[in-house]
């Protein structure tokens, strides 16, 4: 794209003064419009060196109310950000709906920071570029703008400023080595670059070249891009999203249905299997810490079907410092206000450590397809967005085990009533519990689907038949603990 980019003409300065007004203006009346639709906007900032991104930033959010944005400095990732997923801390600024979120630098910059001077190797950066698509797709299908903007000045130019930078002492910290050394590499830094924005220019998130010789010219530039932008989206806001076809290979699962639940063990033998397969996990558990591997347990199923227990038993077994365990509820606002996949973006663990769901993303095609809190067409793209989340965890490195805690209906039954007559039990049944019964067809239609559409060979789902809890629990002590002998 840059070695094909052809630059703009700059308008006479009488024009550009007047343009510039008026996208100001504009910008200014449409973040009401923003608030009102709740259209979450996040605009990404990259480019060369000393090419102007945060001078940029400044003037594009100078007329914005500050309640309605945020301003993110990406700089190398930490050490802790290091030990998580790659995207981790790029999901965890997405801006709320009706907000902005301004990057300066982003996913882009951490991969050709990656490429130019941490050795990544053609794989990896193949993989990142695969990350990033899926990612910025996600966003744009659930209703995010992503605006993305690259700055562009030529080698002189940026020798120039380079070197204007030097002269002063209190302006010489903004320029370090690497952008010496990218000035040096030019033409090998402009290459890669062109590559990268090829690779990653899409009709829903394309990328804008700006001609950056000029701070007026350039902030006239990205204000138009923006505010064209908005305007579009704003006008597209209810538009349906097509369904992706799977590309994941599949494990064959049955139905619910087909499931035998008369499996049963006697109390002698879930005791003794208890003990031996508790220590045998905890040993893994040192093991894990040591050799930095992440773990990600999700529990779904029926209410009252042993979860709560089931997770319990996993972590006695467990060192208390290595583990946390998420019990997912209905998303808070500020969760329901971001893509549905955030608040579980922000719960992952660190690597060696392990993290527990009690309910998890599949709320999704769940609760939120057969209560009607998101549209037809966000719960059929969900299957493809959750495979491709799981996918993002798996090639990090995590071990992703996922159960399906199943009873039957009479099972329910038996445990909602000894629940409700039961004082110190009576806390965990609700009314939203017996009205989900009387849905219980209907919610198995849905779980059979979501089992069918999501057990991947990379992250499977395993039934646990919890009609007797000692077994769903030596059952998933069982999993668990082959699942971490592979891997490790």
């Amino acid at each position: 794209m840059l070695n094909q980019w052809k630059e703009a003409e700059r308008p006479q300065e009488e024009d550009l003064v007047a343009r510039l007004k008026a996208a100001r203006e504009k910008l200014e009346d449409q973040q009401l419009k923003i608030k009102e639709h709740k259209l979450p906007v996040l605009v990404l900032v990259e480019g060369w060196g000393t090419a102007g991104k945060g001078h940029l930033i400044g003037q594009m959010i100078r007329n914005i109310d500050p309640r309605f944005f945020k301003v993110v400095s990406m700089q190398a990732p930490t050490e802790e950000e290091k030990r998580r997923p790659f995207l981790y801390r790029h999901f965890a600024n997405i801006p709320e709906a009706g907000k902005f979120c301004f990057l300066d630098s982003g996913w882009m910059n951490d991969i050709m920071r990656g490429r130019f001077y941490d050795g990544m190797d053609d794989q990896e950066y193949a993989d990142r570029i695969e990350s990033v698509k899926r990612f910025e797709r996600q966003l744009t299908d659930n209703g995010y703008l992503v605006v993305k903007l690259f700055l562009h000045i030529g080698k002189k130019e940026q020798e120039k400023r380079i070197n204007r930078l030097l002269l002063e002492k209190d302006t010489r910290w903004r320029v370090g080595k690497r952008d010496h050394w990218q000035n040096a590499h030019y033409d090998f830094c402009r290459e890669a670059f062109d590559s990268y924005l090829k690779e990653t220019n899409m009709p829903s998130a394309p990328w804008y070249i700006i001609d950056a010789k000029s701070k007026k010219w350039t902030e006239l530039q990205a204000l138009e891009i923006l505010t064209e932008g908005i305007e579009v989206a704003l006008s597209n806001n209810a538009m349906a999203v097509p369904i992706l076809q799977n590309v994941f290979p599949m494990e064959k699962m049955p139905l619910l249905s087909e499931i035998e639940l008369d499996k049963r063990l006697d109390e002698a033998t879930y005791k003794s299997q208890l003990k031996r397969l508790q220590k045998r996990l905890g040993e893994l558990h040192n093991r894990l810490y040591r050799k930095k591997v992440p773990v990600i347990i999700a529990y779904e199923g029926w209410d009252a079907a042993g979860k709560g227990g089931n997770i319990k038993r996993i972590t006695g077994a467990l060192d208390p410092r290595g583990y946390e365990v998420h019990p997912i509820a209905s998303p808070e606002p500020h969760e329901k206000a971001r893509h549905y996949l955030w608040r579980f973006w922000t719960r992952l663990p660190k690597t060696g450590h392990i993290a527990i769901f009690d309910r998890t993303w599949y709320g999704r095609v769940m609760v939120e397809r057969l209560e009607g809190f998101c549209s037809e067409n966000d719960w059929k793209r969900a299957y493809n967005e959750i495979n491709e989340f799981e996918k993002e965890l798996c090639d990090w490195g995590a071990v992703v085990i996922k159960f399906w805690v199943q009873i039957n209906k009479e099972t329910q039954l038996e445990r909602f009533t000894y629940r409700q007559n039961t004082l110190e039990k009576r806390w965990k049944i609700t009314e939203e519990d017996w009205r989900n019964r009387e849905k219980w067809d209907l919610y198995e239609e849905a779980v059979d689907e979501m089992i069918q559409k999501t057990s991947t060979a990379y992250a499977p789902w395993h039934i646990l038949e919890s009609v007797d809890k000692r077994y769903a629990r030596i059952k998933a002590l069982q999993i668990v603990i082959e699942e971490l002998e592979k891997v490790l």
